[in-house]
């Protein structure tokens, strides 16, 4: 089964402009993702709307593709990088360029559940630690999961989902498993192909989550689950707490 993986990064972040040249441990964010999702995926491609980005990528010896500015998600910028690359694969890769601690581990585990489910979507989820606080888990910035029995995803949402009545909410956490979502996602090449042409539903427009348009028109989308926790960069703060860690993690290596 073929795999091409593509790494959307888009300059004009509304809460933290050209956030994939930003420099964390001495290389841009880009790169760190480049760099991790290489270790397991032979075709890996930033797409990007800008060509500074381009330049950073190919500066470090990756491949890039300058895509359309006008998307207005990283689903749709994969396409249009997939289709200039006028190739095919049996699925599509798209894992966030603001993901630089993502795993090898995390990604080959998303392949894996491809081959065993050749024709839904995978993404990757981790649940929240009992001892999140209700200020964590009430984040918008943090996509909820709801999970059936059989690993499908049910509903996104940034609400803290389900509601546990006559349960406090400092003890939500603990009284119920919380799964957070993770910017990586895993397409058949056909299913990507419709899903790029269906028009936004109801759920999509209000949460701002392009998956629920998926799940309204009856696409599965299956979960992978895991325990590696990763530090996605949405903002400066980010980007700070994620040097921080980085040399943590460095000093624990020279010990």
């Amino acid at each position: 089964m073929k795999f091409i993986a593509f790494i959307p990064a888009r300059y004009g972040s509304t809460r933290f402009p050209a956030k994939p040249l930003a420099i964390l441990g001495g290389k841009p964010v880009v790169q760190h993702v480049y760099e991790q999702v290489s270790q397991v995926v032979a075709e890996v491609y930033v797409a990007t709307d800008h060509r500074e980005i381009v330049d950073a990528v190919e500066d470090f010896g990756g491949k890039a593709i300058l895509t359309r500015t006008n998307h207005t998600n990283g689903t749709n910028r994969c396409m249009e990088a997939y289709e200039r690359l006028q190739t095919s694969t049996d699925f599509i890769l798209n894992i966030q360029g603001d993901e630089p601690f993502i795993q090898p581990a995390q990604i080959q585990a998303v392949m894996d559940a491809c081959r065993a489910h050749p024709y839904a979507i995978h993404t990757l989820v981790k649940a929240f630690p009992a001892t999140t606080s209700w200020e964590e888990l009430c984040d918008p910035h943090i996509p909820k999961v709801i999970i059936d029995k059989e690993e499908n995803a049910l509903y996104f949402s940034r609400a803290t989902i389900p509601y546990l009545r006559d349960v406090p909410k400092d003890n939500w956490a603990s009284a119920h498993t919380y799964y957070k979502h993770i910017g990586l996602y895993a397409y058949p090449a056909g299913v990507l192909e419709r899903i790029v042409s269906l028009p936004a539903t109801p759920l999509e427009t209000g949460e701002s989550l392009e998956q629920l348009r998926w799940i309204e028109y009856g696409i599965p989308v299956r979960v992978v689950k895991t325990d590696i926790e990763t530090i996605g960069i949405d903002t400066p703060q980010d980007l700070t707490r994620a040097e921080q860690y980085l040399q943590s993690q460095t000093k624990e290596t020279n010990l």
